[in-house]
């Protein structure tokens, strides 16, 4: 198969760098661009030092970027939307990281986000970009989304029970690490504020809400509530989802499900063992991968499922997924580049 060239527009931050990473290192992939105004002209490896000696890649102005097969926006929240035709002028596949296209509807934007999209038509063109639920609509799109990390790692776990299962409410707690927060630099990012705590930042009414809801809950029939905090640790979001359904069940009945979603599915691994200290979804365990971990376990005393699932944020939460997603539309195995096996001990 051809080469493909590639561009990354905002660079310079965590999820910029991942993306980078993983495309250095693919079979197909040319990148031959990374943008940063603030930082035009240096060398990438002064930002991401993990690539020294793996690129002499500089950065450039936004400006002067040229025509790829595929283009990649890490942007932050706004500035996608700002200037996508612009973007969708220098490559026939755009795949935006930031939360500017990833709902269908134009006044969740308003909800969610306190402002009017600027390009509601656009919307319905982008695919909401989960292999796993959009497969085949992926490889025919030319404008993909990327999910949020906390969405990824609550929608994988839950779709395949409230397709198979009638539920009335659902319960998700994230613990998440300190780069889903990006790598700008503010009070609650700083050390000695961020270390050491648990901090529920965002209780009721969070952002990524909305892709649940769209995903999962369209028709409004579920109870859905979403609650993340910032724990210590860099990478990483573990997702603790309680979910009560109307029926009694089998935990036998909930593995036969998750089998016949995801037994095929090259990034999601089913956890449960009967001891050891890794009995569940770690984030430890799926660090550098681009894995979702599932596991899950019965209440005997109340029928609540509760369900945990692990994804590195970085990851399958961002880069990794959109490499993901590249890869399907350009016609790959959706795995290259992304076959890492996780660390131990980290």
């Amino acid at each position: 198969m051809s080469r493909h060239t590639a561009a990354i527009v905002g660079s310079s931050g965590y999820t910029g760098g991942e993306l980078l990473r993983l495309l250095l290192s693919h079979s197909g992939i040319d990148v031959v661009a990374v943008t940063s105004r603030k930082r035009a002209k240096r060398p990438v490896a002064r930002i991401h030092p993990n690539l020294r000696d793996i690129t002499r890649l500089k950065f450039i102005d936004p400006v002067d970027l040229p025509e790829v097969d595929v283009l990649f926006l890490a942007l932050p929240h706004g500035a996608a939307m700002e200037n996508i035709h612009e973007y969708m002028s220098r490559s026939k596949l755009v795949i935006d990281l930031s939360s500017d296209f990833r709902l269908n509807d134009s006044s969740s934007y308003v909800t969610y986000y306190g402002q009017k999209h600027p390009d509601p038509d656009l919307l319905e063109q982008f695919v909401y970009g989960l292999p796993e639920l959009h497969r085949e609509t992926i490889r025919e799109a030319r404008l993909i989304a990327i999910p949020g990390c906390t969405a990824t790692g609550a929608i994988l776990p839950i779709k395949p029970i409230v397709e198979a299962l009638r539920v009335n409410l659902i319960v998700v707690d994230a613990k998440v690490g300190s780069s889903a927060a990006g790598a700008g630099v503010n009070m609650s990012t700083h050390h000695p504020e961020r270390s050491g705590v648990v901090r529920s930042y965002k209780p009721s009414g969070h952002r990524h809400l909305a892709e649940m809801q769209q995903e999962l809950n369209s028709n409004g029939s579920i109870s859905f509530n979403f609650s993340p905090h910032a724990v210590e640790m860099v990478r990483g979001i573990q997702s603790t989802i309680h979910i009560f359904l109307e029926d009694d069940y089998e935990e036998k009945e909930i593995w036969q499900i998750y089998l016949q979603a995801y037994r095929e599915e090259p990034f999601v691994r089913l956890v449960k063992e009967r001891g050891g200290i890794y009995r569940f979804p770690e984030p430890k365990m799926v660090m550098g991968t681009n894995l979702c971990e599932i596991g899950f376990e019965k209440d005997e005393k109340t029928g609540r499922l509760v369900i945990m699932s692990a994804i590195d944020n970085l990851m399958k939460g961002a880069a990794g997924q959109a490499v993901q997603c590249m890869n399907l539309a350009l016609g790959f195995e959706e795995t290259e580049g992304l076959n890492v096996v996780g660390y131990h001990p980290v």
